[in-house]
């Protein structure tokens, strides 16, 4: 046993290896593919896999992945490491409980789930993370999303920046600021919609919480609204990419300075319909993007007139 651990420690042990191309000992076997220094061979024959341990010991055969927990989740308080102890009402063999079993595990689990919250600083993070996964749901947001928002919710607490302000408001600025980061277009009339707070005070939050944490996100490219605005309309993949062809120009990407992207993106779909021949109304573009008519008229003129195309009969631009 001594004389293995003396050989396992020996720091000449790899010298015995020798590289099969250019006869070299200076072989790297710390990098994720050992490879010789010299000429770059790579010995796959000595590669380790670094993986999962997928054999399973009992009787059976095939992968065992029950063997590993759920990974570490910023969607719960506590990182999801603890045991959460989840409804039930049959036992270890099928069978259902009585109803007094029943009522002692229901009542274990209530114990089980006031234990894990320690002061009144995690529950009200437990509070704000449900908030935020019920907002994430009903916006149909993907997980990594949600994730990120936790994080920077977290941070925002670390920072002391949710008091004085509505968990609800932080909630839905921090997911504002999460679609943004990932390229998610998501306006705040539409997180307005779904959170228990106005627009007005999820900018208001946005701004502050961005200021304070040091966060510097870019506006948003009107390009980006187009898929979602084409799929509301139904509109065919041609005309989507010819609306995404209008906006790419830099004359009418410097129509955007200092105007909201969806109106801007509103309009090049509409003109996109418009040259495609397909029958869309600006009513029927202003509801899908969230805008109003006169906005879509306003930016059409002037996208119109930037590429000198006539409005009343336009063409594609060359």
């Amino acid at each position: 046993m001594e004389e293995k651990q003396k050989q396992e420690n020996d720091p000449n042990q790899y010298d015995a290896y020798i590289c099969g191309d250019c006869g070299s000992k200076d072989i790297n076997f710390q990098a994720d593919e050992p490879h010789c220094n010299d000429c770059g061979l790579v010995m796959t024959e000595w590669a380790v896999d670094l993986g999962k341990d997928n054999r399973v010991f009992a009787d059976g055969s095939g992968a065992d992945g029950e063997r590993w927990g759920m990974p570490k989740s910023d969607l719960y308080h506590d990182g999801g490491l603890t045991t959460e102890m989840a409804p039930a009402i049959r036992d270890g063999t099928g069978q259902r409980l009585s109803s007094s079993q029943r009522r002692k595990y229901n009542r274990l689990r209530r114990q089980h789930q006031r234990t894990r919250i320690r002061d009144a600083k995690e529950r009200n993070l437990v509070t704000a993370l449900n908030e935020l996964d019920r907002l994430g749901s009903q916006m149909s947001l993907p997980r990594p999303v949600r994730e990120n928002a936790a994080r920077i919710y977290k941070r925002a607490v670390e920072r002391k920046l949710v008091r004085g302000r509505s968990i609800e408001g932080v909630v839905a600025a921090c997911i504002h600021a999460s679609c943004r980061l990932n390229n998610m277009s998501r306006t705040l009339d539409e997180i307005g919609q779904h959170s228990r707070t106005g627009r007005k005070e999820i900018g208001r939050t946005y701004k502050r919480v961005m200021k304070d944490l040091g966060i510097r996100i870019l506006p948003t490219p009107p390009a980006e609204y187009v898929p979602r605005f084409s799929s509301q309309l139904q509109l065919d993949a041609p005309t989507q990419a010819l609306a995404s062809r209008i906006l790419g120009y830099e004359q009418v990407g410097a129509l955007g300075t200092g105007r909201g992207p969806t109106g801007l993106a509103a309009a090049a779909v509409y003109l996109a319909t418009r040259i495609q021949g397909i029958t869309r109304t600006q009513r029927d573009v202003a509801m899908a993007a969230g805008v109003t008519e006169v906005t879509i008229r306003n930016r059409y003129k002037e996208i119109c007139t930037t590429l000198n195309i006539n409005p009343d009969s336009p063409t594609a631009p060359q």
